[in-house]
């Protein structure tokens, strides 16, 4: 590496230890915008009417909501909802929320984002909606945790990842290679990841989900956890995706598949029972 590429490379990772310090992350605008959707969905005192209001601000959102108040997963009636009101009271407020941080991910990956550093986003968040995806049908089907907030969860394991390679697009001729890049987003993201959730107000067991779900210490314990859940939905993605399931040790499991209970043939049930509902929630989120 020369000199000046040396100084290239510490000006970036100054500049992500300032942002750290100072707690003060840089999000494209469109992912502010929707955050603070997101924290004013939060007040347990807000009215319907005022949540269309809201959301009406944010056109990318409204048509995210309407359209997911007419999909199969919400709708049932075939009845075609057209006003931002009646959508967000078909949805629930919880619902409404995890839209704003699904709509808010999705355009962090299309902000400026143009040839591999495009790839690379969109890979990230694929692989984000599946996680998302499968930690809701896992929490539904096996724990009697809120899957809504598990798909929140799992749409968020991530986003440190999202934070350090959006930053990355300012310095592409830092990186000799993929490896050089992901080898400093994995060693920036957890603490970026922290300081993001902390900085969005997140609840501290989506907080520790997030951070604690590829953690080799996950506790032993008689009652499922978030954290459980989103190990598990990212073991599980990450193995059927690499059609690698049949190779697994099922008798040296991670400890959060042992806290729900899954062995191989609990886990193919899972999947093959759980395909029509998985395919409904990607296309609802993504």
């Amino acid at each position: 590496m020369t000199a000046n590429e040396k100084a290239r490379e510490f000006e970036f990772i100054e500049g992500l230890t300032a942002e750290l310090s100072a707690k003060e992350l840089i999000f494209p605008t469109s992912l502010n915008a929707t955050m603070k959707i997101r924290k004013a969905l939060s007040n347990p005192d807000i009215s319907n009417d005022a949540v269309a209001r809201i959301i009406s601000a944010e056109p990318v959102l409204s048509a995210q909501v309407l359209r997911l108040s007419n999909s199969i997963l919400y709708n049932r009636t075939n009845k075609r909802i057209s006003e931002l009101r009646m959508a967000t009271m078909a949805l629930g407020f919880a619902a409404v929320r995890n839209v704003a941080i699904s709509v808010g991910m999705k355009q962090l990956t299309e902000h400026k984002s143009t040839g591999q550093s495009s790839q690379r986003m969109e890979g990230l968040w694929t692989r984000s909606l599946r996680v998302a995806a499968m930690s809701y049908v896992v929490a539904k089907n096996l724990t009697k945790l809120n899957p809504d907030k598990a798909l929140l969860a799992g749409l968020l394991h991530d986003v440190g990842k999202f934070y350090v390679l959006n930053r990355a697009r300012h310095y592409q001729d830092l990186f000799p290679s993929e490896k050089a890049l992901w080898d400093l987003v994995d060693q920036w993201h957890g603490s970026i990841g922290s300081a993001i959730l902390e900085n969005w107000d997140l609840s501290d067991d989506i907080q520790a989900a997030v951070m604690d779900c590829r953690s080799p210490n996950i506790p032993l314990g008689p009652k499922p956890t978030l954290t459980d859940v989103v190990a598990t939905a990212d073991f599980l993605d990450a193995h059927f995706v690499a059609k690698s399931i049949d190779v697994v040790n099922w008798n040296v499991i991670p400890p959060a598949l042992q806290n729900l209970q899954l062995d191989e043939e609990k886990s193919g049930i899972l999947m093959e029972e759980t395909k029509g509902e998985l395919g409904l929630i990607l296309q609802a989120i993504a």
